[in-house]
């Protein structure tokens, strides 16, 4: 049973993948922003865990081998798909989410084509985008939990409360001026990081199609 934990951890992110999209579907907002998150931030950390305990119990399956990449990419994907839903035509979030979506679709098909002919090993600066684009992805949902949370106490405690909260005229039982502080941080956080991000995956998806592609036998596929 403690050899099958890898497989149960990379099983759980493949049914995570979409339950950050469900979520919305089910729940209002921000409650479906925090699930989302939190849900998000277990998954990425059984991204590392798993290969972890496969290493050090030596459990390293050819299911774990399989589904480990495919459970992130899912993870990625349909996150990012839902956070294009939550922010709506914003070019900050359009053009690097495009960009990863492509290098992730486009990999997969090279990978694919040259299936038993070419090696592609994951590169160290592969597995370090992968790492950023989980963190700008969990930045993002928190940010839309705390964009969304501030409204909705401005929705429940009326203008004149709100503002006398920020002022300091009111107590602030709902933290709303740490809140109303951190939301921009979190935000610019979470855009910078996403960036960074697609630049990391077209920079090695570029150096993929230059490895793969430069090989003798690609030239005979």
């Amino acid at each position: 049973m403690v050899h099958a934990l890898p497989n149960l951890l990379t099983s759980f992110r493949l049914v995570a993948a979409p339950g950050v999209a469900l979520v919305f579907a089910g729940l209002p907002r921000p409650t479906a922003d925090l699930i989302a998150f939190g849900l998000f931030v277990v998954a990425a950390v059984t991204d590392w865990a798993d290969g972890w305990l496969a290493r050090r119990l030596g459990a390293v399956s050819a299911y774990g081998r399989m589904m480990d990449p495919i459970a992130d990419k899912a993870m990625v994907m349909i996150a990012l798909a839902v956070l294009l839903m939550l922010t709506g035509p914003n070019p900050l979030m359009i053009v690097p989410a495009a960009a990863i979506m492509l290098r992730e679709v486009a990999v997969s098909g090279l990978r694919e084509f040259l299936a038993g002919r070419v090696e592609a090993p994951v590169t160290r600066l592969a597995k370090w985008k992968t790492t950023v684009q989980m963190m700008a992805i969990g930045a993002l949902l928190l940010a839309g939990w705390a964009t969304e949370r501030e409204a909705l106490l401005f929705h429940q405690l009326g203008p004149e409360a709100f503002f006398a909260i920020l002022e300091g005229a009111a107590p602030d039982p709902h933290w709303l001026g740490p809140l109303r502080a951190a939301t921009p941080v979190v935000v610019t956080s979470g855009f910078g990081l996403l960036w960074l991000a697609a630049a990391m995956t077209v920079w090695t998806g570029v150096g993929y199609f230059r490895r793969a592609l430069a090989h003798p036998a690609a030239k005979e596929a």
